[in-house]
């Protein structure tokens, strides 16, 4: 598994060796749970790439705006209101749900 290109491993039925070297470790004994999963870890990727771009761009505009004159005080203020910013956005992954879930009765 450890020269595999995804490992996954389930929680219960997996030894330790196996949820050590795995990229996806599944707590329940059902592979019904892997689609979730999957969608999961893509809107994670995405809220990272929206959280990087942010924080950069906060970055990009605050550095020749504090050059150009605005205080040191106001430039940390902002830029710890756009750490806020990114930490509720991640937040957004708490109500992820399984859509297909969902949709089937």
């Amino acid at each position: 598994m450890a020269s595999a290109t995804v490992g996954i491993a389930m929680g219960a039925a997996g030894s330790d060796v196996a949820l050590e070297t795995a990229d996806v470790a599944l707590m329940a004994d059902d592979l019904s749970h892997l689609p979730f999963a999957v969608g999961l870890s893509r809107q994670t990727r995405g809220i990272i790439l929206q959280n990087v771009f942010i924080s950069l761009g906060v970055v990009v505009l605050l550095a020749p705006s504090t050059i150009a004159g605005l205080s040191i005080g106001a430039a940390v203020a902002m830029h710890e209101g756009s750490t806020l910013v990114v930490v509720v956005n991640a937040l957004r992954l708490l109500a992820y749900r399984d859509r297909r879930r969902q949709i089937s009765p």
